[in-house]
């Protein structure tokens, strides 16, 4: 009976003990390679952006866009060998709306659109935003109602289909 007490608390000790042992032979972070994207390859990415969610004050897919073009730039990749789309449609289209337009949608007679400036910021970096007609049909929206630079396409539904086909890795959830 008193071997069988050892032997427990023995394999009780070296359970514990093996922790601190694995950590010794496991390696550092700094032994560990990273994997990062090739810094010479171009890059096909859509996003599809269907939700009035905001991060920092701006429509969530917009944020994180640019955060994309960021985050290739930190590993050598340059904004001309990325080809990104962004395909506002449902309720996000709303964020692509000239002034005028975005106060009606919101209901505020002083409000602005503070997606203007990261639009216009994303096609300066060559990203092609996109506005689904088949919304701005059904919410009464023309062409002049939309941002400048902004490409309207049939349906967002069939544009992010399309993207897809043609090799566009999909980033959704926005």
């Amino acid at each position: 009976m008193m071997f069988g007490k050892f032997v427990g608390v023995a394999v009780c000790m070296a359970g514990l003990a093996l922790p601190a042992a694995a950590q010794e032979m496991a390696p550092s972070l700094s032994d560990r390679k990273m994997v990062k994207v090739d810094p010479r390859a171009r890059h096909k990415v859509v996003y599809d952006i269907h939700s009035t969610e905001t991060a920092a004050g701006i429509n969530r897919g917009l944020y994180y866009a640019r955060g994309l073009i960021e985050a290739y730039g930190k590993q050598g990749v340059k904004p001309g060998q990325l080809d990104i789309r962004l395909v506002l449609h449902g309720d996000a289209a709303q964020f692509l709306l000239i002034d005028e337009t975005y106060r009606d949608v919101v209901g505020d007679p002083f409000a602005v659109n503070l997606n203007a400036k990261i639009t216009q910021d994303l096609l300066n970096l060559g990203v092609g935003v996109e506005i689904c007609h088949s919304v701005m049909r059904a919410k009464g929206w023309t062409a002049d109602d939309v941002l400048p630079g902004v490409t309207i396409v049939h349906d967002g539904y069939t544009r992010l289909i399309k993207l897809q086909n043609d090799g566009y890795a999909y980033v959704g959830g926005f």
